[in-house]
């Protein structure tokens, strides 16, 4: 039987964190949606105001047989900007902020200790602003945001944005590409 975890990453547009996952070993299932909001039923165009509290993310289902969360972590931080508040290039606003929301409280340990590290570290030319939370509110995207690079990956956006997200897993994980 498979062993399953599900943890939740918000790291600025869901297509390209859900064009990364999608492609990493270990990792079963990938939805984008909406986390942490306040309105339960929220609509991209109502998410894209601001209004709502919500972050753009993607809810991983992953077997921890094969990958751990901390690897998990460390793709993550490596294929977004985890240093600017509510922001991912010309993205900008309060949906696209970096957050890990945790579904079990041994997530949390990891992922504070992991960005202790980091900083430690000096891993980046600012601080982590990274949100580490419980998930509360999750609500999936709409259907046609759903594997949006693998249906479009012609799209401008998944060309400019998702698409070097993905050459720099490519590159940098090699060993935890399908």
């Amino acid at each position: 039987m498979v062993k399953q975890e599900t943890i939740v990453l918000g790291g600025g547009c869901f297509w390209c964190t859900e064009s990364v996952f999608v492609q990493v070993r270990g990792v079963l299932d990938v939805e984008s949606g909406y986390a942490n909001g306040h309105d339960p039923a929220p609509t991209y165009e109502a998410v894209c105001t601001g209004q709502t509290g919500h972050a753009e993310v993607v809810k991983l289902v992953f077997d921890p047989t094969v990958i751990d969360l901390r690897q998990i972590l460390l793709i993550f931080f490596a294929t977004h900007d985890p240093t600017t508040p509510n922001r991912q290039g010309h993205d900008v606003g309060t949906q696209y902020r970096s957050g890990i929301y945790w579904t079990d409280a041994a997530q949390a340990e990891v992922a504070r200790a992991l960005i202790a590290e980091l900083g430690a570290a000096g891993a980046y030319d600012a601080p982590i602003v990274t949100e580490v939370q419980v998930l509360g509110l999750y609500h999936p995207a709409e259907d046609y945001h759903q594997d949006f690079f693998a249906r479009h990956p012609g799209h401008g956006y998944c060309l400019a944005v998702a698409a070097p997200k993905v050459a720099k897993l490519r590159r940098a994980f090699t060993d935890w590409v399908r």
